[in-house]
């Protein structure tokens, strides 16, 4: 059946299962499943443990592991952050589905995801292919701004080559980085992970993979939906809304 949707990240089950009701209760699952992270568990084993004690269905046991870190990794993720300050004059390379798609979600009114590192994430799913919604272009449009304003001299971003379509978004994105004058490039790779994670650039993405090993991070997608997007419905499950 082919894929006819038109806005990225809403499900007819989130309004029920990421109700304020279900806040406390995810919160508590968060903070139990970063404790035993800390504790050296493997994280499928956590999500079932977590998932079966606390009778999590299945969108809310992939929002709660996706905002979930151990405290090591909370530590060198704060100490490798970077500011907006710290872009003027730089190069930053973007962890391009990873960004566009929890701002097109914002964009949407799906839910995003404060993690407890204080990225912004979401909990939509692509399926190996990328479709262009109506947020698309005001996704993209709303990160060249936020970009333009911390004066970030060249953009480069990477997008995966096993999700199809990423030679049109490629094209979409230098049309618009061409109409505005903004320096961008566009590669598209087999898997961004390792590119971005081993580079000594800023890195703009939420992947905890990446943000565990890489030289500096930016948090974009959260710096573009606090300035831009108000009514985005974000729940905070930061290690500050946590306490």
């Amino acid at each position: 059946m082919p894929d006819k949707r038109t806005h990225r990240g809403a499900h007819p089950e989130d309004q029920k299962l990421f109700a304020p009701a279900a806040w406390p209760r995810l919160r508590e699952a968060v903070a139990d499943f970063s404790w035993l992270l800390t504790h050296g568990y493997a994280t499928k084993s956590v999500l079932a443990l977590v998932g079966d004690r606390y009778q999590l269905a299945e969108r809310q046991r992939l929002a709660v592991m996706r905002c979930s870190c151990s405290d090591q990794s909370l530590k060198y993720r704060r100490e490798h952050r970077s500011h907006p300050k710290n872009l003027t004059n730089q190069t930053l390379l973007l962890d391009g589905y990873n960004v566009l798609t929890t701002v097109e979600v914002a964009l949407s009114g799906g839910v995003v995801l404060r993690g407890r590192d204080d990225c912004y994430r979401d909990i939509a799913s692509m399926h190996g292919t990328f479709r262009k919604v109506e947020e698309t272009l005001p996704a993209l449009l709303l990160i060249g701004e936020a970009l333009s304003a911390f004066g970030v001299q060249e953009s480069i971003w990477y997008f995966d080559s096993p999700v199809s379509n990423s030679g049109r978004l490629k094209g979409l994105a230098l049309q618009i980085a061409h109409e505005r004058s903004w320096n961008w490039q566009v590669e598209i790779v087999m898997n961004p992970d390792p590119v971005l994670a081993h580079a000594q650039q800023i890195i703009a993405t939420a992947d905890s993979v990446i943000l565990d090993s890489c030289h500096a991070w930016f948090n974009l997608a959260s710096e573009v939906v606090t300035r831009s997007i108000v009514e985005a419905q974000v729940i905070d499950f930061s290690a500050k809304g946590q306490a």
